[in-house]
Parts: structure tokens; C-alpha cells; sequence
């Protein structure tokens, strides 16, 4: 072989793995400038941040945003760090706190990085945390604390890489969604699997905040918006009305308005029914406690989770998470009064019953004016269909709000009774900071109890397998051993209780598999003794005889399945395992009036 043929055959053999290393095309982006490019450091401030002296090409990682914010708080008397937790490769997770001192004082909780290759919230925190710290801007803590986690998965942080996010424009070293574990911290809040959920409860549970800030940067279609943030509220969706009130409003009217003078564009988080096709509108849902939103709505936390928006370049991204935090911060000192009464109010509100299950409502809840971005049809010779071409325009769209409407709904009992060998249980129990009392002795009690019928094994999530199935109710006199605990739903977090303990609620502990022992029959019978004692229930009993020969008659896999025959009468006998499929937590209802 000439050299010039293997060279050849060596550029083809490599064609693919370079291919492989160009970076997606991405639409282009709209010029822009606004008011709030004002912060950016100038080259040779001292104080000039990692993401700022590169040009915003490129994000700290965690060792140099720690070692930064270590100087900073070294510099600034309203600056602390404190450490709540550790991942499970060992890194400190810590936050910095903002604060003039006074007792009592309402705490605003930002978070950053919960999904690290969505890194924006961090390097726009560093650079508030600098001007109120060192550059004027102090006022902003006359009437709140500002507590900042920057890195919330940490050990996903690390996992930097150019290809991560292939729909989003910078930083060129963006991190992993999911954390060591393969979690994903937006989906664990109510199971509270990983240790960073673990220590971001207790957090909560700590500082109790008047607001909590989630920031994200979106996926999805390209539209006129580089600030968008969403909560759990949409009229039939929201849990705490008092506090979606309070954001639908006030939250909304103050934080939008900073944002527009900073020259940026806000507007809620917009998801699409088809993002090739607006015109079939923006969803909206009812969310579970296993996201931050819906956790906070069940929680009774005013919860915002913010999306910069993906395709919008990483300096105007970072600028506009700055002017949305530092929006929400001046809102609600300004508003504090008003925010706290909303609170108190959503946690003094006791509903009667809880929706589980929701469809789609065809007709709109709202019309919105949108501004969408021009695009271009063509087919494409790789896919072989028709594609879409965003082009560098806007386009003025009005669009319908779809929503849900519930289709199921339980009457929530006065307690919950959880047995002390669900010691998992009663541990996020504690986490959660849901209040309950032990007993200390046997108690025997009449409970309302649920059976899953028909079990269905999802596919693996968050590394659990879920559970889903049919119930039913049924009254049953119930003996729990000593260390049991019982959950009265008279208490603030009543209703997050309730999402987490009632059995067809989707975010529940047995929808999450917590209890697999209830999908696994104990017991058996021979069947020298269980086949005399089936032809004996067959003689004595004329409706028993005339189920199994109409049983027989409709299956004839059963019918010529003898084990099957058996199990059929062993399930209608005193043998059967009556605890199966039987779910351990108990329900008190409430007495008659």
C-alpha cells in the first residue's frame, strides 16, 4: 500500500470523528444592548469575575468560584459562607449570605446550578454579591437577607464539556444536568433520594424563606424573550392561592418592570403544545411536589423558577438573571407585608380535598400576546422532512393558554397513620419537616385502608422504578407496633403531607416504589393440600362452583393453567396473604357530623 492510499484511507476512517466534533448550528441571535450592561467589570477591576474576564465564554469551575467568593466575603462585612451539606463525591455545598443583621428579618433563597450546564444563576450572583458587598448597592438588604447557593449540584458542575448542551449558546464549558448519582435534583424533591435534596431541605426547613428562586436556562423553541420564569400557579393548577395571588400580581407587576429598564424582555416561562406550530398554544399544568415549584406550592413557599432563555448569548443571559434577582430582591422588601400575609394565609387554609389526576382542558384559559421569532420551512435531506428555520426577526402572535382540568379527587382524612417499619417514610417525614407524633405502645385502630389493584411497574426514574395500578378502600382494624406515627393534617405542611401519603397521589411514596414489599405475595400452599380443599369449597358452595366454571368458560389459558386453578380458590380462602397489595399507611377519616 503507497502512503498516499493510506493517508486516504486514514482521512476517511477519521471524517466521521471530526464530523462528530463540530459544534450544533445554532439560530441566529437578535443584536442586542441594554442598561444593565452598567455591572460588567471593566478589564483590571480587581473585582472583575471569572465569567466576566473571559468575555462570558466561560463559566468558574467550582474550585475558583469557591476560592473568588472566599475573597469576596473576606472583603465585605455583609458577607458570610456557610457550608449545609456535602455531594456524594465529597464537595461542600455552602451558600453566601447577604445581610445588615436585625432579628427576624425575611430571607430571599436564591439557588443556582441545580442543573449545572444551566450555570447562568451562578456567575450573575457572583456579580450582585460584589455590588451589594462592595459596590453601592446595600440598600437592597434594608428590608431582606439574601442567602445565594451558586453551585447547587456540584459534582455535575465538574463534569464540564463543550457538547453538553448543544441547544444553548455558552458558556463553552457548561456542566451536567444530573448529579454523581444520575439524579435529577428538580425531580427529587418529594422523594428526597440524594443528599443534596437531603441538606436543601433542611434549608428550607431552616431559613422558612419568603421566596424561593430556582434559576434554569430553557430548552425548547426560539421566541422575542431572554428572561422567563414560571411558578405553580394558573387558576384551577395552584394549591396556594394566597401566594399565587401575591406572584401573579405584585411579584410579577415590580420584578417585570426592573427587568424592562435594565433593557431586557420577561415574560412567564412559555412551554408549547407544538413548538413547530404556536398557534396551537402554550401549556400549562399542574405541577407535583417532585419539582421546586410545585414543592413550594404544596409547601406554602413562594416559589419562582426562572428559564433564561437558551438561545440568547451568555452575556445578555447572565445580565438578565442578574436584573431578575436583583428585581425580585427590591419586590419583595418593597412588598413584605403583603407577601408574608399571603403566606400565613395559604398556611392557615385547610382544603377538603386534593386533585389526582388531571387531562387536558381543550378550552383556553386565557389568550396571550406572544412574541414568537419568524421562521422558514424546507424539507431536509437528512431527515427527510420538513424542518424549521428560525430567522432573525420577531413576529407579533396572539396564543391560547391550554391548562387541565381535574378528573379525580380525594376527600382527605383527618390523619395518617404510618407504621414504624416504614422507617424511610418517617425520615422524609423529618426532612420535609412535616409534624407528626409517636406512640409509644400498641394501638389498635379502624382505619381507612388502600388496596392496588392491577399493578403496572413504570419504566426506571430518578433510580426508582414507579408504581401505578388501580385502588380501592377498604375499613380495617389495624394493630400498629410502638414507634408508629401519626400525621395529623391539621398542621401547615397538611397538604404536602397529603401529596406524599395518599396513595393516588402521583408524586406519593408508593407511586415512587417505597414499598415493594406490598407487591410481593408471602406464603404458599402445597398442592397436596391445596387442591382437596379447593374440590371441598367446590361442594359446599353453588356460587363459588358457578364463578370458576364461568371463569373457566371466558379463560382458557386459566383453565388449563392448574396452578393458576388453585391460587384462584387459595385467593378466596383464609389462606390467602390478606396484606397483599395492601398499602401499610392508614387513613383516619374524619367523624360523622
Amino acid at each position: 500500500m503507497t502512503l498516499r492510499i493510506a493517508a486516504g484511507l486514514l482521512a476517511i476512517l477519521a471524517a466521521p470523528s471530526v464530523l462528530a466534533q463540530e459544534r450544533a448550528p445554532l439560530p441566529p441571535a437578535l443584536a442586542w444592548s441594554g442598561a444593565s450592561e452598567q455591572w460588567i467589570a471593566k478589564p483590571g477591576d480587581p473585582w472583575i469575575t471569572p465569567a466576566e474576564r473571559s468575555g462570558f465564554a466561560e463559566t468558574p469551575s467550582y474550585a475558583e468560584t469557591r476560592s473568588w467568593l472566599d475573597r469576596l466575603v473576606a472583603a465585605s462585612p455583609l458577607l458570610t459562607l456557610e457550608s449545609f451539606g456535602t455531594t456524594p463525591e465529597g464537595r461542600d455545598l455552602y451558600y453566601v449570605r447577604a445581610s445588615k443583621g436585625g432579628a427576624d428579618k425575611p430571607v430571599v433563597l436564591i439557588q443556582a446550578g441545580i442543573h449545572s450546564g444551566e450555570i447562568d444563576g451562578k456567575d450573575a450572583g457572583l456579580m450582585l454579591l460584589r455590588d451589594i458587598g462592595l459596590r453601592g448597592k446595600a440598600g437592597l438588604l434594608d428590608a431582606v437577607d439574601l442567602v445565594f447557593v451558586p453551585i447547587y449540584n456540584a459534582d455535575g458542575h465538574e463534569q464540564t464539556s463543550p457538547y453538553t448542551r448543544p441547544n444553548q449558546r455558552g458558556p463553552n464549558n457548561p456542566g451536567l444536568r444530573s448529579t454523581a448519582q444520575n439524579i435529577n435534583l428538580n425531580r427529587d424533591y418529594a422523594k428526597a433520594d440524594a443528599p443534596e435534596t437531603q441538606a436543601m431541605l433542611r434549608l428550607l426547613n431552616r431559613l422558612d424563606p419568603v421566596l424561593y428562586i430556582d434559576m434554569h436556562v430553557s430548552d425548547g423553541f426560539d421566541h422575542g424573550y431572554d428572561v422567563t420564569y414560571t411558578f405553580a400557579g394558573w387558576g384551577r393548577h395552584v394549591q396556594s392561592q394566597a401566594i399565587t395571588r401575591w406572584l401573579n400580581g405584585s411579584f410579577t407587576q415590580g420584578v417585570d418592570a426592573f427587568v424592562k429598564r435594565m433593557g431586557h424582555k420577561p415574560h412567564f416561562y412559555p412551554s408549547a403544545i407544538d413548538e413547530r406550530d404556536l398557534s396551537k398554544g402554550l401549556r400549562v399544568a399542574a405541577e407535583g411536589p417532585r419539582y421546586s415549584t410545585g414543592y413550594g406550592d404544596f409547601a406554602r413557599i413562594p416559589t419562582v423558577l426562572v428559564e433564561m432563555h437558551c438561545l440568547k448569548p451568555y452575556r445578555q443571559r447572565v445580565l438578565g438573571a442578574y436584573a431578575l434577582m436583583e428585581g425580585a430582591l427590591r419586590h419583595a422588601g418593597r412588598d413584605a407585608a403583603a407577601l408574608r400575609a399571603a403566606i400565613d394565609a395559604d398556611r392557615a387554609a385547610r382544603p377538603k380535598t386534593l386533585a389526582v389526576r388531571w387531562e387536558r382542558d381543550e378550552t383556553p384559559q386565557a389568550w396571550v400576546k406572544f412574541t414568537g421569532m419568524a421562521l422558514e420551512r424546507y424539507r431536509s435531506p437528512a431527515s427527510g422532512e420538513e424542518e424549521v428555520r428560525y430567522v432573525a426577526r420577531t413576529q407579533p402572535l396572539t396564543l391560547p393558554i391550554i391548562g387541565q382540568k381535574p378528573v379525580v379527587s380525594v376527600t382527605l382524612p383527618q390523619a395518617w397513620w404510618v407504621p414504624a417499619s416504614a422507617s424511610a417514610v418517617i425520615a422524609r417525614l423529618d426532612l420535609h419537616g412535616i409534624r407528626y407524633d409517636r406512640i409509644d405502645a400498641p394501638r389498635t385502630l379502624d382505619l381507612d385502608m388502600v388496596r392496588l389493584g392491577e399493578p403496572k411497574l413504570g419504566p426506571a426514574s430518578e433510580q426508582r422504578v414507579m408504581v401505578a395500578g388501580s385502588f380501592t378502600h377498604e375499613r380495617r382494624r389495624e394493630t400498629l407496633a410502638a414507634g408508629s406515627v401519626r400525621v395529623p393534617y391539621d398542621q401547615p405542611k397538611g397538604l404536602l403531607a397529603a401529596a406524599l401519603l395518599e396513595a393516588e397521589a402521583p408524586d406519593s411514596f408508593p407511586a415512587w416504589g417505597f414499598f415493594p414489599g406490598m407487591l410481593q405475595k408471602s406464603g404458599g400452599m402445597e398442592r397436596y393440600a391445596s387442591a382437596p380443599m379447593a374440590e371441598a369449597m367446590l361442594a359446599r358452595d353453588p356460587a363459588l362452583r358457578s364463578a370458576f366454571d364461568a371463569r373457566l368458560a371466558a379463560d382458557p389459558d386459566f383453565a388449563a393453567d392448574g396452578a393458576a386453578r388453585l391460587a384462584w380458590f387459595i385467593e378466596r380462602s383464609p389462606y390467602r396473604d390478606d396484606r397483599y397489595l395492601l398499602y401499610p399507611i392508614g387513613r383516619e377519616l374524619r367523624p360523622l357530623r
